[in-house]
Parts: structure tokens; C-alpha cells; sequence
């Protein structure tokens, strides 16, 4: 079992960002902590079984005070089963960390940091609209550090518009100059409704070449792997032992519990012989919202079933993102029928096409396949 906590507070909201995060109301601070918590004592009784990793994400947790990091991690924590706990991630903003609020994650139990870097240049940072410098990314870690914190992720983005080859290669340097165990690359997808987008659309700024983006990502992959860290995700790469257990989870079917506005939860109803049949649920993505349902003790309106054969692909799908690919058994233990006798026709057709590998009971994307993963999945859904 996982536990997600979002946080959907931001001093500003970044140009590229489409998650549900609020800029400037920061006043509604105390209140959600108080719904959280309400939240957590109305669904108790949905933990079945202990929870493994817990990740607090946003929007940006690290504007929660001390006192109110505090008071929700032990509210949070002396309510549900946690005695197996094993990664504690906070997500942060670098230039709204400070030695009280590091302290407090840590007295928390914390044990892996997330920040997020993006860029190294000021002026890229800029398009993205982040409110920090590399400085601040510097002194965050430093002072991770200072805790006994060596578990930190650096997020970074690449595909930026305005953005060339040798900018790219110093934010990896700058990244990797911090010592990092864990680094996430992630190619800029430009969505709808945020003013980067309306930028793009009106023409104001463009997006690199899609065959630089490539070499970005190439360069990327070497250069992380040169330092040690292995691709084990398509955006994620990690000193061996550093890989987050929380998102493998996610990619391996793991239930999880997302508490506050907007965050997701995923139940396994049933799974073997009969097929997989799973619940998922989101959380309203408005404060109002939020609030009377967490007062009433209602349910998400948003509750639907996700049917074998869509648990299926959904499996394929996850699982062909990460390096060690889809294993046999695994999909079998889950779906209760055999892969090879859903998929194993179109599989083997693609092995051909030298866009997968079958190894060790074992089905991966090859490097040439994960430039094309899309293109696969389509190829790959049920008639």
C-alpha cells in the first residue's frame, strides 16, 4: 500500500504546469491541513494492510510552515499503519527551503528529498516561470545534507523553448556537480490552458527541434549513465539502491491512497483467475469542493472501474516503461491468464521489428523502442 499527500500551494505558479496547485493563497494553509487530517480520520479504515512509501507532493509541500509539516505527518501518521514505512519522500521547492522546515521533514522521518531544478540558466528557468536560482538548489542540498539526507532526486526538464544542446549539458553537470543518487529527466509536454502553451500557440516562442530534443535525451542517458546511475524508467535513472519505490509502485500495480485536492486512489478489487478489476477515484480539484465532501464524508463523485481487459494494457503500458520491461509471471499472478496469450503474436511481431526483446521471461522495449513507445502501445491494444 502507497500513500500520496498533495499540497497545492505555490508562491507562483509555473508557465508549463497543468497540475492543480493555487498561487497566492496561502492563507487557506491552516484550513487544509485540517481537512487533510479530517480526510485521513474519515478514510482509515480503507488501510487494510501497512503502508510501504509515503510521498508528499504538490504544488510545493515545502510552503507548509514547520509547525504545520508537523502537525500533518503526525496527525497523518498516528492514525494509519506505518510501521513498515521504507521511503518517505517530500517534494521542494528549492527556493522555499529553509534549515526549520528541513529540520522538521527530518523529525517526521523524511528520508528522500525531491527538488526540483528544471534548469541551470536563469534566463531558461525564466520561460518556465520558476521562481529560484541554482544558488538555492545548492543550498537546498547542502542543508539536506546537513541532516543526514543523502537520498535526494533532482528534477530537470529538457525541450525548453530556447533551449540549445550546450545548456542542456550544463544543467546536467550543474545536477550532477550536487552528487545526486537520483535524477528525472523529463521532456517538456506543453499542455493545454497554461501560458506557456498560449505562448506557443501564438507563436511568441518555439519549440527546440524534435531531433535535438532527441540528442538532449541521448545525452541525457549517457552522460547520467557515465556517473553512475542507471536508467531504470524512461525519465528516471539512479545509483544502484536509489531507485524511487513509491513510482515503481505506481508502474507495478501497487494500491495507493491519494489524500487532498485532486490526488487519485487506486483499489485492486479482485485479480488472478477471474482478471484484474481495479476501483480508482479522484479527489475534486476544487477547494470548495474539497471541503464539503471531506465534511460530509462522501466519496469522489469521480469513482470508476477499470475491467480486465484495460488492466491488461495498462500493465503493458507501465511495465514497458521501465527498463526491466513486463516479467511473465508477474502479469500472469496479476491477470490470471498467461501473456504470451493475449499479446504474445503482436509482441513477437514487434521483437522483429527489433523494437523488443525477450529475455529472461522477460518483454522490453529496446533502445529504438522507447523512442517510439507511443507507436508501440497502439500496436499493442486489444482488438
Amino acid at each position: 500500500m502507497q500513500l500520496y499527500v498533495h499540497i497545492p500551494f505555490c508562491k507562483q505558479k509555473c508557465r508549463y504546469c497543468a497540475f492543480v496547485s493555487f498561487a497566492e493563497q496561502e492563507s487557506k494553509k491552516e484550513k487544509y491541513v485540517e481537512l487533510l487530517l479530517k480526510e485521513t480520520e474519515n478514510r482509515k479504515k480503507e488501510f487494510k494492510e501497512e503502508i510501504q512509501t509515503v510521498f508528499i507532493g504538490g504544488g510545493t509541500p515545502s510552503l507548509l510552515t514547520p509547525e504545520q509539516l508537523t502537525r500533518l505527518t503526525a496527525g497523518l501518521f498516528s492514525r494509519l499503519p506505518v510501521e513498515k514505512i521504507n521511503e518517505f519522500t517530500i517534494e521542494a521547492n528549492p527556493g522555499t527551503v529553509t534549515k526549520q522546515w528541513i529540520s522538521a521533514a527530518v523529525n517526521a522521518g523524511m528520508n528522500r528529498l525531491s527538488l526540483g531544478m528544471q534548469a541551470f540558466q536563469p534566463e531558461i528557468l525564466g520561460v518556465l516561470g520558476r521562481i529560484h536560482k541554482y544558488d538555492d538548489v545548492v543550498a537546498s542540498v547542502k542543508l539536506a545534507h546537513s541532516f543526514g539526507i543523502k537520498n535526494i532526486n533532482i528534477d530537470l526538464i529538457f525541450g525548453i523553448p530556447g533551449q540549445n544542446l550546450d545548456q542542456w549539458k550544463e544543467t546536467l553537470n550543474a545536477a550532477l556537480a550536487l552528487d545526486p543518487v537520483h535524477i528525472s529527466t523529463y521532456g517538456l509536454i506543453p499542455e493545454e490552458n497554461t501560458p506557456l502553451y498560449e505562448d506557443l500557440k501564438s507563436g511568441l516562442i518555439i519549440l527546440p527541434d524534435p531531433d535535438l530534443e532527441r540528442e538532449m535525451y541521448d545525452t541525457a542517458i549517457s552522460e547520467l549513465r557515465a556517473h553512475g546511475m542507471k536508467q531504470y524508467e524512461v525519465s528516471n535513472f539512479a545509483k544502484p539502491g536509489f531507485e524511487c519505490h513509491h513510482n515503481i509502485g505506481y508502474w507495478k500495480h501497487v494500491p495507493y491512497a491519494g489524500f487532498g485536492i485532486s490526488a487519485a486512489s487506486m483499489e485492486i478489487i479482485q485479480y488472478g483467475k477471474e482478471g484484474m478489476i481495479c476501483k480508482r477515484s479522484t479527489n475534486p480539484c476544487d477547494f470548495s469542493a474539497y471541503e464539503q465532501m471531506i465534511n460530509c464524508n462522501c466519496k469522489p463523485d469521480d469513482e470508476t472501474l477499470v475491467l480486465p481487459t484495460e488492466s491488461r494494457f495498462e500493465t503493458l503500458m507501465l511495465g514497458l516503461r521501465m527498463n526491466e520491461g513486463i516479467k511473465e509471471t508477474e502479469f500472469e499472478k496479476l491477470h490470471g491468464v498467461q501473456l504470451d496469450s493475449i499479446y504474445g503474436e503482436k509482441l513477437r511481431k514487434l521483437e522483429l521489428q527489433g523494437l523488443l526483446v525477450h529475455s529472461d521471461h522477460s518483454w522490453k522495449l529496446t533502445r529504438r523502442g522507447f523512442d517510439i513507445q507511443n507507436s508501440i502501445l497502439i500496436e499493442l491494444m486489444e482488438d
